[in-house]
């Protein structure tokens, strides 16, 4: 009986502890369909054309007939006329080798991804490699699930899987970032807005950490999760649409993305506004799961001034993958840390 008793009153309590909950503000967007999986194969190597056979070239020779005639009607001194001459052959065409192709992109449906060779290098691959020279095409990638590898460590290691989801319908737009590491931690950070022209405008960032919910709600300011009410920044993202939002600025050129450039952003969080600055560290080859060994220019955020905690987040952007983060590296002291390394990519 004593144990039914207790747990009628854990029942009870998270029931009451729902009920105390406030209310989630996020719009129901459908989930999309994803249709292919993005993988990298090795070209095959490139067939050289087989040469066509020599073609020889000769003189037209004289009739015998017209030679007799011809030496009838000359006088007996005359010489004997010259042979014609030898065969002229002409030299074949040297065969060309074709020239190796780019990386070939294999997209195929299913929720795994085969594995590509060991070694595969991604160099290229994407809708857009490099920085849109043609202005009519869209920037935004298609509706995305990025899958991660977790790792990491809080007193002893840490193993799990993580997501960033990107959505679009028309112009409104959904960024999901959620982790899971068993009992230990279950969060989900979401952000919804409008696009726009210069780039994404978030109207509401929900932070779910187990069971506490806190939100930002961005209008003409900013309403933190106390109430509070500040000034909204110009081109303001939060701790989930920065993601998205950075690698467009990188894919249309908006912002450069070499190192030793540092990229300014505001931050909207429950707690406060605060502007971040990402140094461009280089350019670094990582070893990806599934993917292999992925260029990527890893971004490293300064120490902000007046920091509300000591969580900071470094990123990795792929320009041969849709300039997506394909490494998220979250720091909260040198002994705890979250890594997050691209495992899948999957696309409407």
């Amino acid at each position: 009986m004593a144990s039914i008793a207790l747990l009628l009153h854990a029942l009870a309590f998270e029931t009451f502890s729902r009920w105390l909950q406030p209310r989630s503000h996020l719009a129901t967007m459908v989930a999309p369909m994803y249709t292919r999986t993005i993988t990298v194969q090795t070209p095959p190597a490139p067939v050289a054309t087989p040469a066509p056979a020599p073609v020889a070239r000769t003189r037209r020779a004289r009739p015998q007939a017209a030679i007799r005639s011809a030496e009838a009607d000359t006088s007996h001194n005359t010489p004997t006329p010259e042979p014609p001459p030898a065969e002229i052959p002409v030299a074949p065409p040297q065969a060309t080798a074709s020239a190796p192709g780019p990386a070939v992109v294999a997209e195929t449906t299913g929720s795994a991804p085969p594995d590509p060779a060991p070694g595969t290098a991604v160099e290229a691959m994407a809708s857009n490699p490099s920085p849109a020279a043609d202005t009519h095409l869209d920037p935004w990638p298609k509706d995305t699930r990025l899958g991660y590898r977790l790792g990491g460590n809080y007193r002893g290691e840490l193993h799990g899987s993580a997501e960033v989801l990107w959505q679009r319908e028309q112009d409104r737009y959904q960024v999901v970032v959620q982790m899971d590491i068993g009992f230990l931690l279950s969060s989900r950070f979401t952000s919804q807005g409008e696009i726009g022209p210069d780039g994404l405008h978030p109207a509401i960032y929900e932070e779910q950490v187990r069971k506490r919910r806190r939100t930002v709600r961005l209008g003409e300011d900013v309403r933190l999760d106390n109430g509070q009410r500040v000034p909204r920044p110009d081109g303001a993202q939060d701790a989930a649409s920065q993601f998205i939002e950075l690698g467009q600025r990188f894919a249309t050129g908006r912002a450069p993305l070499e190192p030793g450039q540092a990229i300014r952003l505001w931050l909207a969080r429950p707690g406060g506004v605060d502007e971040w600055t990402y140094d461009v560290v280089g350019e670094e080859t990582l070893s990806l799961p599934r993917l292999g060994a992925v260029v990527a220019m890893h971004l490293k955020p300064r120490t902000l001034a007046r920091p509300r905690g000591p969580i900071n987040a470094e990123i990795w952007f792929a320009p041969g993958l849709q300039y997506l983060p394909v490494r998220i590296l979250i720091t909260q002291g040198p002994e705890t840390f979250i890594d997050l390394l691209l495992d899948t990519i999957e696309q409407r």
